[in-house]
């Protein structure tokens, strides 16, 4: 909740704490971890299309840097710009977007695509387009119109060996 409230006082245009950070919290919470296990970062996005050049982004991150004062790993990303970089750094094509809420549709796993804000009146808005079954059942299994991710196995193993009671759903070998 802190770091939200700080995420929150940035007013990032259509932000949302996504990904690792939130699943992995769940999965702490349901198994009994302790809180932080297996949290590398927080991945904080956002969608600005005003201006999608990398200084625009770093601009962003240099503000942000001090507001979370070394407390949490954070990594921002403007996800108006990801269409420019994901192809040359995970050797896949990627679409470019209208929202950082359709980011979600293009996440390696459907447990990954969940993302939430702290609203100004201190509710949380979630954003799963997939649901929250694979969140709460502690399932990993690929999202279905992103097949082929090289790298979603070796994260799955990953968190298999923090969370054993995962189960893997139609991972390739």
């Amino acid at each position: 909740m802190a770091f939200l409230a700080v995420a929150r006082s940035l007013r990032l245009p259509q932000w949302r704490l996504a990904a690792g950070c939130v699943y992995q919290t769940v999965w702490n919470s349901l198994s009994g971890l302790p809180a932080g296990t297996g949290v590398k970062d927080y991945d904080l996005i956002y969608f600005d299309a005003a201006d999608v050049s990398w200084e625009a982004e770093d601009a962003v991150i240099r503000h942000a840097a001090p507001h979370f004062d070394g407390r949490w790993p954070v990594e921002i990303r403007n996800q108006a710009r990801v269409h420019l970089w994901f192809e040359q750094r995970f050797g896949q094509p990627y679409p470019q977007l209208r929202s950082a809420d359709e980011a979600f549709g293009h996440y390696a796993a459907i447990v990954h695509a969940v993302g939430i804000r702290l609203e100004d009146d201190d509710t949380i808005d979630i954003a799963a387009p997939f649901g929250l079954d694979d969140l709460f059942g502690m399932i990993i299994r690929p999202n279905p119109g992103r097949r082929g991710d090289k790298g979603l196995a070796a994260k799955a193993a990953r968190a298999k060996a923090i969370w054993p009671e995962l189960r893997l759903v139609d991972l390739q070998p």
